[in-house]
């Protein structure tokens, strides 16, 4: 089997090439780049299945690697900043990103995380059903391509995998907790705020009335009239 292949992204040499390193002693092949548009010309070339991408870097930054990056092709990225004010995270996710970690960082558990994400991709192709329709919602699991009425929507893969697990049990009311564990295969129940912003952007590109809040509790899938 190809090794799965991974872009890190990160104008500091020590640290691209600390993550670099780590990941290649657990079989990845990994290409490194160090500002946005040698990031975008590595994507293009390498067509990797997850990237490591740094905020702050020359040339134009990572939110707008994100940005471009998730325009030509979905792929999980995990960015990396130094920089934890919650309007950050909030944009980092809304342009695409999966997963983030705050500088200074444990190379182990990056590594951690690049095993949930590629874990969570690989799971999500691996289910049995292939298209989901709820009224004007059409959901097609194995193509990974949402439409309402007509209209296709372009979705992140964590954004896609949300929605496939709220869709498939419409009307179900899903704890934070529980999406947490089940689409960011993350155990400690911490991250809230992410699952938030997630069904935020869902919203945003598929209509405020699919996803209902249950304060306090968390999300339930509307049936689209």
């Amino acid at each position: 089997m190809a090794a799965r292949r991974v872009l890190v992204v990160d104008d500091e040499p020590t640290i691209a090439a600390s993550v670099a390193a780590r990941l290649r002693s657990e079989g990845f092949a990994v290409e490194v780049a160090h500002d946005g548009p040698s990031a975008m010309a590595a994507f293009e070339a390498v067509e990797p299945d997850l990237v490591v991408l740094d905020v702050m870097l020359p040339g134009f930054d990572g939110l707008e690697v994100c940005r471009r990056i998730q325009a030509r092709r979905a792929v999980p990225v995990l960015m990396l900043t130094a920089r934890d004010a919650e309007t950050d995270l909030l944009v980092g996710l809304a342009v695409g990103a999966d997963d983030y970690l705050t500088k200074p960082f444990s190379i182990r558990e990056l590594a951690a995380r690049v095993h949930v994400l590629l874990r969570r991709v690989d799971r999500a192709q691996e289910r049995a059903e292939t298209r989901i329709v709820l009224g004007e919602l059409e959901i097609d699991v194995a193509q990974r391509r949402v439409a309402r009425a007509g209209e296709a929507a372009h979705l992140t893969p964590l954004e896609f995998d949300l929605l496939v697990h709220l869709a498939g049990r419409p009307r179900t009311v899903v704890t934070r907790e529980a999406l947490l564990a089940s689409v960011w295969g993350w155990s400690d129940g911490a991250g809230a705020r992410t699952v938030d912003s997630h069904v935020k952007a869902l919203r945003r590109k598929l209509g405020a009335d699919l996803i209902r809040t249950v304060h306090g509790v968390g999300y339930a899938c509307e049936v689209p009239a």
